[in-house]
């Protein structure tokens, strides 16, 4: 079985691996558990220079990526028959969301467009099927980071990547509310003590306290998230123990 392989379209190719080199996304690397493919856009540029951009129809400032050069790059990268879906990281793209995350890490792996400049010719987008992701409402200088980003929060959720698979349960999103608070020794730190209910051995106890506290950090820091968890009367499951 080919394992989830990412393939990422960019000007500036040694941004990559990055951050994914290291920790768990670094080992999974190493270890054969995904892969990742980077291309580098300029490759299909145009004339002596390689130019990928030009100027925008209609005036305006900055530079727009020419709609042949990126659908050569994605061409090259990527037949007709590949089924990855083809993500564009854009920030006026959809707000990437733990649910999309898992519906990616679940298939083959995908294609990753990082914009530069002022944005990548709309027809391209179009013609090529792109799907543009956020990762927040700001903008960034390019979309590697945002890329670097995408993958480390999928490349996480494939099996044999995390050293258990239980260790996902009960992360933020993850049933529609923000996560616990955690605590580990000491028992008494600058005055602060660790919760009773975590050392009473009660395990039915201790579900119930950090259920009750991820719908108050909900409820405190992200409303919205809370009044759609209440809407769909989403009850996280107790963890075996």
């Amino acid at each position: 079985m080919t394992p989830w392989t990412a393939t990422v379209l960019t000007l500036f190719p040694e941004m990559f691996p990055g951050p994914l080199g290291h920790s768990l996304a670094g080992k999974g690397l190493t270890g054969g558990l995904w892969h990742l493919q980077i291309c580098d856009i300029r490759d299909h540029g145009e004339g002596r220079h390689r130019s990928v951009d030009d100027t925008p129809a209609g005036g305006g400032p900055g530079m727009v990526i020419r709609p042949d050069v990126m659908a050569a790059a994605l061409d090259a990268a990527a037949g007709p028959d590949d089924r990855r879906p083809r993500l564009l990281m854009s920030a006026r793209g959809r707000p990437l969301t733990q649910a999309r995350v898992r519906d990616i890490a679940s298939g083959p792996g995908a294609i990753i467009v990082c914009g530069r400049f002022e944005g990548v010719d709309e027809r391209v987008i179009e013609a090529r099927g792109l799907e543009e992701v956020s990762i927040g409402d700001f903008v960034l200088s390019g979309g590697e980071p945002a890329a670097i980003v995408l993958m480390d929060a999928v490349v996480r959720l494939i099996p044999g990547v995390m050293g258990s698979a239980a260790s996902g349960d009960w992360e933020s999103f993850e049933h529609g509310l923000l996560e616990h608070p955690h605590y580990t020794r000491p028992r008494v730190w600058e005055d602060r003590e660790i919760p009773d209910v975590l050392l009473s051995g009660d395990h039915g106890r201790i579900e119930r306290w950090r259920r009750e506290e991820a719908k108050r950090l909900t409820s405190e820091r992200r409303p919205d998230i809370f009044e759609g968890w209440k809407d769909r009367n989403m009850v996280p499951p107790v963890r075996k123990v």
